[in-house]
C-alpha cells in the first residue's frame, strides 16, 4: 500500500513528484503555467486572491518551484530570480553603506568583479580571504563584519570551504553566512544544515539541467531575518524575476535532478581517477580525489558524490591546453555547467583580460552521456601532448 505523502522523508521522492502536487480542477499531475501579468478584482474592488496582484513577484507559477527549492535545501522560504547573478547581487544589495563584507579570493568571476565595483560605489568595506587557508575566515572576521560569502566548491579549481566552521566564525561576530552552492547542488551538500543562513544557486545550471532556462534562487532557514525581508522587498520592487514559462521549466527540470546529478557525478569521479596520473597533466582538480587538498572536508560535508565539475592543468602550459580542447569531439566547447551535455572551456579565454585562472587549465562540466565515450574522447584529445 502506498504511503501517505506526509510520511515521505526523502527529498528525492518529494522533488520527483513535485511535492505531490496535482492541479485540483482537473487532477493534472503537472501544474499549469499562468502567463497573466495582472489579476482581477471583484465587484467590491477586493482582490480575488490576496497573494496575486501583479506578476512582477506574485505570479502563481513561481510557488511550486520555490517550494521545491526550499524542500531541497531544508529551508523555510525561497525566492526565484531572473538569474544566478541577480540572486547573488540581491544579497549584497541588502547590505548598508559602511557594512563590512568578506568574500573569497576564488569565486565566480562575474560576481567577483561586480562585488568589487559595487562595494566601492555603495560604500561597503570589502575584505578578501584565501579559500586555501582553512583558518582565513576566522582571522578575517571582525566586529564590523555583516556578511561572509562563501562558494564551495569554488569555480574553477574546486577548493572546498568548511561551511560549518565558516558559519560558526561568522556567527561569533554576529555576521551572516551566505553560500553559493551551485556546483555542489542540494544533491551533494545542503549548507543550511551546516549552519549557513542563506544559500544561493544559479538555477540555470544543474537545478534546471537542460541549458534552456535562465534563473537564480535564494533559500533561507529563518525568513524572519531582516536581510531576508530586505531582499524580498527589493526583488518585488526591481522585478528581477524569471518569466512564468522559465519558472515552469525549472520545476520540470528539478524533477530529474537526483538522477542527472548522481550519474554525472559518478562519471566525473571516474574521469578524475582515470586521468589523475596522466603524464600530460600537471594536475587533475576534483574534490573527490583523496589527493585533493579539500578532500577531507568534502568527504565530511558532501554526500552521494562530489559533483560533476573538474579541471585539468597541462604540463605543456596554455599551448597544450588549447591543443587538447581543439581535439575534443564529444565534449562541446561552451560556457556554463550542469546540463545533460558535457561541456569544456578554456576558462582564461572565456573570462577575458581580468581572468585570474591559470592559462594551462581546462574546465569540464560532465554530463550524462555514456562515461566510456567521455573517457575515450579525453584520451584521444590529450594523447601525445
Amino acid at each position: 500500500m502506498a504511503k501517505h505523502p506526509n510520511t515521505v522523508n526523502a527529498a528525492e521522492t518529494d522533488i520527483v513528484q513535485g511535492l505531490h502536487t496535482t492541479e485540483p480542477q482537473t487532477g493534472a499531475v503537472m501544474p499549469p503555467i499562468y502567463p497573466a501579468t495582472t489579476f482581477a478584482r471583484g465587484p467590491d474592488n477586493a482582490l480575488i486572491n490576496d497573494a496575486h496582484i501583479y506578476t512582477r513577484d506574485q505570479n502563481p507559477t513561481y510557488r511550486l518551484p520555490e517550494s521545491m527549492l526550499a524542500r531541497l535545501e531544508n529551508g523555510n522560504d525561497a525566492l526565484l530570480f531572473s538569474s544566478g547573478m541577480a540572486a547573488g547581487c540581491a544579497v549584497f544589495r541588502a547590505m548598508k553603506p559602511g557594512d563590512e563584507i568578506l568574500v573569497p579570493d576564488q569565486m565566480y568571476y562575474g560576481l567577483r568583479d561586480w562585488v568589487r565595483h559595487f562595494a566601492e560605489t555603495w560604500g561597503l568595506s570589502l575584505r578578501v580571504y584565501s579559500v586555501a587557508d582553512p583558518n582565513a575566515i576566522r582571522r578575517a572576521v571582525t566586529s564590523d563584519t555583516q556578511l561572509v560569502w562563501a562558494e564551495s566548491p569554488t569555480n574553477p579549481t574546486w577548493e572546498v570551504t568548511d561551511i560549518a566552521d565558516a558559519a560558526a566564525a561568522a556567527h561569533d561576530v554576529g555576521a551572516l553566512l551566505a553560500v553559493d552552492s551551485t556546483v555542489a547542488t542540494p544533491v551533494h551538500c545542503r549548507p543550511l544544515d551546516l549552519g549557513a543562513d542563506l544559500v544561493m544557486h544559479s538555477a540555470t545550471k544543474a537545478l534546471n539541467g537542460h541549458s534552456d532556462v535562465l534563473a537564480g534562487v535564494l533559500v533561507v532557514k529563518d525568513p524572519s531575518l531582516a536581510v531576508w525581508q530586505t531582499i524580498a522587498k527589493e526583488r518585488g520592487e526591481s522585478g528581477a524575476i524569471p518569466g512564468p514559462f522559465e519558472a515552469w521549466l525549472l520545476q520540470r527540470g528539478m524533477r530529474t535532478l537526483f538522477v542527472r546529478v548522481m550519474r554525472a557525478s559518478q562519471s566525473a569521479l571516474t574521469i578524475a581517477q582515470h586521468f589523475e596520473n596522466h603524464p600530460a597533466l600537471a594536475a587533475v582538480l576534483y574534490p573527490g580525489l583523496p589527493s585533493s587538498p579539500g578532500h577531507d572536508i568534502a568527504a565530511r560535508q558532501m554526500r552521494d558524490g562530489y559533483g560533476a565539475m573538474l579541471s585539468f592543468r597541462f604540463r605543456g602550459g596554455e599551448q597544450a591546453a588549447l591543443e587538447a580542447i581543439s581535439r575534443l569531439r564529444v565534449f562541446t566547447r561552451a560556457t556554463s555547467l550542469g546540463g545533460v551535455e558535457s561541456l569544456v572551456e578554456h576558462r582564461a579565454t572565456a573570462e577575458g583580460a581580468s581572468s585570474e585562472v591559470p592559462p594551462d587549465l581546462l574546465r569540464f562540466s560532465v554530463g550524462i552521456e555514456r562515461c566510456e565515450d567521455l573517457v575515450n574522447d579525453l584520451d584521444n584529445a590529450i594523447a601525445g601532448l
